[in-house]
């Protein structure tokens, strides 16, 4: 009996063996479920995550696209009214040469007149102001710094002249 009940003790072993086999079986394949489930949700989490950290970028990108035109809207603008005033600017020069031009002329044709004729003569009673034909006064510098004298307006041919 002996001989038997080891045999079958042996089989209960093997039955036991099988049988806690099979349970880790079932629990090692409950544990790759949970763990491929586990694994697809962190994938899942994962690309919600990258595709919202995408749309983000995609909204930065059309503001800063947009903050881009509008800075380069701004810097054309900007670029135009350069032009326009270094334009003008340019004008202006011309125009200040010529009169400069003229106004050395004039000086200088007051110069020979005067020295031609005497009439405008330095006597040693310079302190009194002489006046003009048009009733200004012409003081020692009227003639060398005409824009001293508020009164005094030049004649609009002058101006005529100049192109623009």
């Amino acid at each position: 009996m002996a001989s038997s009940s080891g045999a079958s003790s042996g089989s209960t072993t093997m039955l036991r063996n099988s049988s806690s086999e099979d349970d880790l079986q079932q629990v090692m394949d409950l544990r790759k479920r949970k763990r491929m489930l586990s694994n697809r949700e962190s994938a899942r989490r994962s690309r919600v995550k990258k595709q919202k950290h995408l749309d983000d970028l995609m909204g930065q990108l059309g503001q800063l696209s947009k903050e881009n035109n509008e800075i380069l809207k701004r810097m054309n603008v900007t670029s135009q009214l350069y032009m326009n005033i270094e334009a003008e600017n340019s004008i202006l020069r011309a125009q200040m040469a010529e009169l400069s031009h003229r106004l050395n002329s004039l000086n200088e044709i007051i110069e020979y007149v005067n020295f031609c004729s005497g009439t405008f003569e330095r006597h040693e009673d310079a302190a009194a102001p002489t006046t003009g034909a048009f009733g200004h006064q012409l003081g020692d510098d009227f003639f060398m710094n005409p824009w001293n004298n508020a009164d005094f307006h030049l004649n609009q041919p002058i101006m005529d002249m100049i192109m623009y």
